[in-house]
């Protein structure tokens, strides 16, 4: 898993096969199998570490919530895990997620801050990610232009959430 790992942040999935990672252990590809059933499973791997690093930093903005919005602190904490390992994060979530092979808890860790912060709607969490997603992959991309203020951006997003959760636990519901 180091290997590939060091090949996934060296030069992307598109590195990533049996025999490039096999090359970088020191042995043939035919020998990787005997401790990867094939490609998949090391892709799965990745999304592991992933997943647990998000989780990680995460808690960690979580622990830090005081004075500003809590979504506002997730949120930067997500983007920085993005932007910190660009590579593992399109495994981890632009591909279909290898939940069968995350250890068990795993997602719902990773999940727990934003819920936390969210009071628990699940539909606010989910649109809450879809926004964060959305803009991490477009700042990875290059889609903004040049001299775009993402940090206003990512204000103003979580400005509007933070207000659709007000307007919620107020019974409102337009």
């Amino acid at each position: 898993m180091a290997a590939a790992r060091e090949l996934l942040d060296a030069e992307g999935p598109d590195a990533l096969s049996m025999r490039r990672i096999a090359e970088r252990v020191g042995i043939r590809a035919p020998s990787l199998y005997k401790h990867f059933p094939d490609k998949a499973a090391v892709e799965a791997g990745l999304q592991t570490q992933g997943m647990a690093q998000l989780a990680e930093d995460l808690e960690a903005a979580e622990a830090e919530i005081g004075v500003e919005p809590p979504l506002l602190v997730l949120a930067r904490a997500y983007r920085r895990h993005a932007l910190a390992g660009p590579h593992l994060y399109r495994i981890t979530h632009t591909r279909p997620l290898a939940r069968t092979s995350l250890p068990e808890g795993l997602e719902e860790r990773a999940v727990t801050p934003l819920a936390h912060a969210v009071h628990g709607d699940i539909d606010i969490a989910r649109s809450f990610w879809a926004f964060a997603h959305g803009m991490v992959v477009l700042e990875l991309d290059g889609r903004f232009p040049p001299g775009a203020d993402l940090d206003a951006a990512w204000r103003t997003g979580c400005e509007a959430f933070d207000q659709a959760i007000g307007k919620k636990s107020r019974g409102h519901t337009e």
